[in-house]
């Protein structure tokens, strides 16, 4: 039997849990330690993952930080210190950096410093809406470490080449104008006006259909994978099937005609 959303943060210890009509919100929830994280967070977040995932009336999940300091700060290292290593389920830091078969939107509303594994976790989301007090950085190599949750992997492919080993190769931080500028978030906003910046972003995707949003996405991140334009776009995508088997399909054409707006069933 499945756990649900309701059971997880009934029980959740690392995290805050809420959910607001087809939208979930995490919160990473250990400000004390400037939202770094540790193995039992990882696992409760795997499992908030999975069980979003698996939720069909979510469509879309936001992800921040506790506090208005700090959106994660990668790795508590005093329990590393401790424990001599961290252990990771098997999508990744915080449950998602490592988890390439969600088709659902992710945002991360980035409310401080995001360092080290805190930029892993932004940059696997869809998108990013940064206060502009916040910082970026992957320190690792500082502290004997590289960015292996993907960190190093995603910058250097959203990046231009010189500009992503200029951050990794230096560990130094940047400012979150300087990461609008890179292209690495999609806006920046006083930090009393993230909530609604992120908002407007959940409405804007609410307006849409949520499996042509989920067609869209698996699309966007497989074909990729694919050697030439041609075999992508000749690629096998199951969600775009499942977007044009449904009767968000026959309603969204519908609605156009009737000149209303459409009723997403998500199905």
């Amino acid at each position: 039997m499945k756990t649900t959303i309701g059971e997880l943060a009934a029980s959740a210890r690392h995290t805050l849990l809420r959910v607001d009509g087809r939208v979930l919100h995490v919160t990473l929830n250990r400000p004390q330690v400037l939202n770094a994280l540790h193995s039992p967070a990882h696992f409760e977040l795997a499992r908030t993952f999975d069980a979003f995932a698996c939720d069909s009336e979510l469509w879309i999940a936001v992800v921040r930080g506790a506090g208005n300091r700090s959106f994660c700060t990668g790795t508590d290292l005093k329990v590393r210190a401790q424990q001599g290593r961290d252990e990771y389920p098997p999508s990744g830091f915080a449950g998602l950096t490592h988890r390439f078969d969600l088709d659902k939107p992710v945002v991360a509303a980035v409310n401080g410093l995001a360092l080290g594994g805190g930029l892993e976790i932004a940059l696997a989301c869809d998108l990013i809406v940064a206060a502009e007090h916040a910082k970026f950085a992957f320190p690792e190599p500082r502290v004997g470490l590289a960015a292996m949750s993907g960190g190093v992997h995603r910058l250097v492919r959203q990046l231009p080449d010189k500009v992503a080993m200029g951050l990794l190769l230096t560990g130094r931080q940047f400012s979150a104008q300087e990461a609008l500028a890179y292209g690495l978030v999609n806006e920046v906003v006083q930090g009393a006006r993230l909530d609604d910046a992120v908002q407007v972003w959940v409405e804007d995707m609410l307006a849409c259909a949520p499996l042509a949003l989920r067609a869209t996405k698996q699309v966007a991140r497989r074909n990729l994978d694919y050697p030439t334009l041609a075999d992508a776009i000749r690629g096998d995508y199951p969600a775009a099937q499942r977007m044009q088997e449904s009767e968000d399909a026959i309603e969204g054409p519908r609605a156009f005609a009737e000149k209303r707006a459409p009723s997403w069933q998500g199905r």
